[in-house]
């Protein structure tokens, strides 16, 4: 199997990354399928997916007939048997819970073809916590995205049973979906972006947490020093709130790190009211016109969020 023989590609877990990777992947020729378990969080991704058509028409990255064209390339389905049909690789964006994963990828290893490849999107685990339970570690590595509607970056992450060959056809698939490839010569916690990322947002949530300084003050610090359209609790509004909080919650209760509970637990009370983040128009900002995109924003003219 060479990334030529690769025609459907199966995303498991339909969420924000999810819906971006799967359009992703449909816009470059590939039959993508949208699998969750949740049959709204389905019926979500498809309004959001066309939403994002719809924002690539206007930024003229791609005309209507392309858009539509895509869109078509695009089934939902929340059974396990009919998302793994004639799958040749899949791309896992479930919680940051390294026994979670293993279990879905170990239900669609016996589902699946043998020479379908497995990859996971996760954020700051390493594959080999749960490589094993994949059925297949040959043939599985992470190949993680950022925000493909600003980014065409990507990291291969193989773990020490990944055959060359493997991550050769990840490789190539990545550059028939128009993304550059960062191959990770070992397996780093957040690859290289997000291992750096992860450091300043858990900053930023300390003196957020500790009361050291607003939200906003912190956010203004980091744009007004590094010249950047937005701050660390902006760019965790993109991210969701949920995610910020599993990847948080998971790594102080594996370190029993105090601060790190604290932290946890700070992103929780936004989540217990609802505040998941841009998705659901508020999180530490409000959307879609958030404080920080505001003109006064860094001279300190917007007190509220």
């Amino acid at each position: 199997m060479t990334a030529d023989d690769i025609k459907r590609v199966l995303i498991i877990g339909s969420g924000n990354m999810g819906q971006q990777i799967g359009f992703l992947c449909a816009t470059n020729g590939f039959e993508t399928v949208l699998f969750d378990t949740n049959p709204d969080v389905l019926s979500e991704a498809v309004s959001r997916t066309l939403k994002l058509s719809k924002r690539y028409i206007a930024d003229g990255r791609m005309t209507e007939e392309e858009a539509e064209a895509a869109l078509d390339r695009i089934s939902v389905t929340n059974t396990p048997e009919e998302a793994a049909k004639g799958v040749d690789l899949i791309s896992e964006s479930v919680p940051e819970n390294p026994e979670l994963k293993g279990n879905v990828f170990g239900m669609f290893n016996n589902l699946c073809p043998k020479h379908t490849i497995f990859t996971t999107n996760t954020s700051t685990l390493v594959p080999s916590m749960f490589a094993d339970a994949t059925g297949r570690p040959d043939k599985f590595a992470a190949l993680h995205f950022h925000d493909v509607r600003i980014t065409n970056i990507v990291d291969i992450m193989p773990h020490p049973g990944t055959s060359n060959k493997t991550i050769k056809i990840i490789k190539d698939f990545t550059k028939k979906i128009g993304q550059l490839a960062i191959v990770l010569q070992k397996e780093n916690n957040g690859y290289v972006f997000n291992n750096m990322f992860s450091s300043l947002c858990a900053a930023a949530l300390t003196m957020a947490e500790k009361e050291v300084a607003s939200i906003e003050d912190i956010d203004r610090s980091w744009m007004g020093i590094m010249h950047t359209l937005v701050g660390p609790f902006g760019i965790m509004d993109q991210i969701g709130l949920k995610t910020i909080h599993t990847v948080t919650d998971y790594w102080a209760q594996k370190k029993n790190d105090p601060q790190g509970k604290a932290n946890a637990a700070f992103v929780k009370q936004m989540i217990d009211k609802g505040y998941l983040g841009a998705q659901t128009k508020r999180g530490f900002y409000t959307y879609p016109d958030p404080a920080y995109l505001q003109p006064g924003f860094l001279k300190g003219q917007t007190d509220k969020p």
